[in-house]
């Protein structure tokens, strides 16, 4: 197997450290002073968004609760942002927290850092200024910008504060599955993800055609294939879809690869089938009645069967990768937050009971053990709990040009399972930039771009930027992976 290169010292941290040596030097003191001055630059320091750059936008002051002389609103234009500029300060990586209002519910808003993108923050609603961590961002020497861009607007923002971050310490991931009668092929394979996490990422694509282009054109092959269980749906079935994304994932397999499958699960009922909610956009909550909060309230019912139904039915093709000693990286239920597909359309409580009968239906009643489960919501009230989840997720599209690290989405993660448990970027629109990955600490154990227009079309992902990614010494390309089948299990030596 290939043995990852020891992680380098952080940026921040060799920061921290020389400056620390520089006051014990210079003002001749002992520890105690190092300690005062290194707490003294953990103080947040705001900046008002009143004072900033303003395009399209207005300042306000009829709210009450706000910092300073006022607030800065009227993001309705796509274009519409404040600009706020940091003057000079310590350079390195900080926290940034934003001082906010959303009145009128969830919004999203973008970031910039020197007119580089930087993420996307979810704001909360809320009718009182409020604050919301934003990730982090790597300050030089001398004047920052800091630009807060519409996306879903409609919000008002008070203010920025940013706080030098601590280094990040050692991860605490076990690499043990949840499953204790894993196979050890699943076994193995979480083991090796865990050995070499924060050391590496893996790169991933979605959809065997894709991943051919990017053997074609970036002249490298990615680690991680993914696959779609979508047209094994029974729904999708009895109107003749046919699939073969487990032959795809056979074949996958045998050239060494790493295979994860994601369920768009036509909902099993209840199909509008109309113009613009047709029957093959069944998975949205928009093109079917479905309700699974019923369904799952009487097990008794027609409709709890034909949960029971679909679930059986994907675990069949399931077990065909297992009969074959293919283990699979399984995030079905995915962006179940977001509410847009009708397994997250009735909340939080109906998704994780969801997730859990397919948990105890695949592993118990179907003796399924070569998934390794990954999750994929962020808000801790979506978590179906550390028991039945191997792997934490999520899914970014940034702005086309914005191949920053998502670093608040990635600690929002970590926080979520206390470091425990891997992190993993399953979709994205944009490839992160490994240098920023690196430098902002942002350890996604893999990234799997989405397929089609994310991939090809030369502007989400120009292909010189991704040629520098598949070539970058941080990320693992199919001929890196090594025999990660031979990895010892975690916990055996």
């Amino acid at each position: 197997m290939i043995h990852p290169p020891l992680r380098r010292m952080p940026a921040l941290a060799l920061l921290v450290l020389s400056a620390l040596l520089a006051a014990l030097l210079s003002a001749g003191t002992g520890p105690e002073a190092a300690a005062d001055e290194a707490g003294a630059r953990a103080q947040p320091v705001l900046h008002e968004a009143e004072d900033g750059r303003l395009n399209g936008t207005v300042v306000e002051s009829a709210a009450s609760g706000y910092s300073g002389t006022g607030y800065v609103t009227g993001f309705d234009a796509a274009e519409d942002s404040v600009a706020v500029t940091v003057p000079d300060g310590p350079a390195g990586l900080h926290d940034l927290v934003i001082h906010y209002r959303a009145p009128y519910g969830q919004k999203v808003a973008s970031l910039q850092l020197n007119g580089e993108g930087a993420g996307d923050v979810t704001l909360p609603a809320t009718d009182t200024f409020s604050t919301v961590a934003a990730g982090k961002v790597m300050l030089q020497e001398g004047p920052d910008t800091i630009t807060i861009v519409n996306n879903w607007g409609w919000y008002e923002i008070d203010a920025i504060s940013l706080t030098p971050s601590e280094p990040r310490p050692p991860h605490q991931v076990s690499g043990v599955p949840v499953d204790p009668r894993a196979t050890p092929e699943a076994r193995a394979l979480l083991s090796y993800l865990a050995a070499g996490y924060g050391e590496r990422i893996l790169s991933g694509q979605q959809d065997a055609a894709s991943v051919r282009w990017v053997e074609e054109n970036v002249g490298r092959t990615p680690a991680v294939a993914g696959h779609d269980m979508m047209d094994y749906s029974p729904s999708r079935v009895e109107r003749g879809t046919t699939s073969t994304e487990v032959e795809n994932a056979l074949a996958w397999d045998e050239r060494g690869g790493i295979t994860t499958f994601v369920w768009h699960w036509n909902a099993p009922a209840g199909l509008i089938d109309e113009p613009g909610k047709e029957w093959w956009r069944g998975f949205y909550t928009d093109a079917t009645t479905f309700d699974v909060a019923a369904a799952l309230a009487d097990p008794q019912s027609a409709e709890y069967a034909l949960l029971l139904r679909d679930i059986d039915a994907i675990a069949a093709e399931l077990k065909r990768l297992q009969d074959a000693g293919v283990p699979v990286l399984w995030r079905p239920l995915h962006e179940a937050e977001g509410g847009w597909f009708w397994w997250g359309a009735k909340g939080p409580g109906p998704a994780k009971e969801l997730w859990r009968l397919m948990y105890e239906r695949m592993t118990g009643h179907h003796g399924l053990h070569n998934l390794i489960w990954v999750w994929n919501s962020v808000d801790p009230a979506w978590y179906p709990g550390d028991d039945v989840v191997d792997v934490v997720s999520a899914d970014t599209y940034p702005p086309i040009g914005d191949h920053g690290p998502a670093s608040g989405t990635y600690d929002k993660l970590v926080d979520l399972v206390g470091d425990e448990k891997l992190v993993a970027l399953t979709e994205t629109g944009s490839v992160p930039d490994p240098d920023l990955l690196r430098a902002y600490e942002a350890d996604w154990s893999w990234f799997t771009t989405w397929s089609g227009e994310f991939i090809d079309d030369g502007e989400h992902n120009p292909l010189p930027f991704l040629k520098r990614v598949y070539e970058h010494d941080y990320v693992i390309t199919l001929d890196e992976l090594g025999d990660w089948r031979s990895h010892p299990p975690a916990g055996t030596g």
